[in-house]
């Protein structure tokens, strides 16, 4: 997940960067969100798309508003 949590920050704007990083550090640490379907997450700026797997949080999608 680390890398393809990477390979995403390239995509967007340095300055939502931490942003992202807080809500993908959020959602892994979320223990009562273990809905196998789709989630979302938003951030003032930035949301990212989710689902978990067992002990693995997929992001699916991720993005800001500029």
């Amino acid at each position: 997940m680390i890398q393809r949590a990477a390979d995403v920050l390239f995509d967007v704007p340095d300055e939502m960067h931490e942003e992202i990083i807080l809500l993908i550090d959020a959602v892994t640490h979320d223990a009562r969100t273990r809905a196998p379907d789709l989630a979302a997450a938003f951030g003032e700026w930035c949301w990212l798309v989710y689902t978990v797997h067992g002990d693995v949080v997929e992001v699916l999608d991720v993005g800001c508003a500029r």
